[in-house]
């Protein structure tokens, strides 16, 4: 999911989690799970278009497409036949709702956390994080040694 694949020949981009348009789109995706017949590309515009602050008609059918397409060449949904409306798959579901919770729950509350503009507050990921950020920087100036 998170790399671009190739199935028979169709190539599909990565969905990638830091992507908050790929975290809004699987977001939305829950909202049909338990609608029968599925939806559609018009059905899927306004949810969508509201958790990107963006009006429905800023997000243009080709755009729509383009997604849905994604979502389908990496399993996520299914069209039903004859028809124009897709449904999730039970792999689709269970990463939906994983990536949902994860971004939900443990990233987007931490990364606010280290935030500058954040009330000082301690995680469990701090020390994590420090670690990480040392690492980054560490790699960082033995790229510079070696330039």
């Amino acid at each position: 999911m998170v790399c671009p694949i190739d199935v028979e020949g169709q190539h599909a981009a990565a969905l990638r989690f830091d992507d908050p348009r790929v975290q809004a789109l699987l977001a939305t995706l829950v909202l049909f799970v338990f609608q029968l017949r599925g939806f559609s590309n018009k059905d899927l515009r306004e949810p969508l278009a509201r958790l990107l602050g963006l009006r429905p008609e800023q997000l243009t059918a080709g755009r729509m497409t383009y997604d849905l397409r994604r979502l389908r060449l990496h399993g996520l949904i299914e069209r039903i036949k004859k028809t124009h409306r897709y449904r999730l798959t039970p792999s689709g579901l269970r990463v939906a709702v994983l990536f949902n919770r994860v971004y939900a729950r443990l990233l987007r509350p931490t990364l606010s956390a280290l935030s500058p503009r954040a009330p000082a507050q301690a995680t469990g990921l701090d020390p994590t994080f420090r670690r990480l950020q040392q690492q980054i920087d560490h790699a960082i100036e033995a790229l510079r040694l070696a330039a």
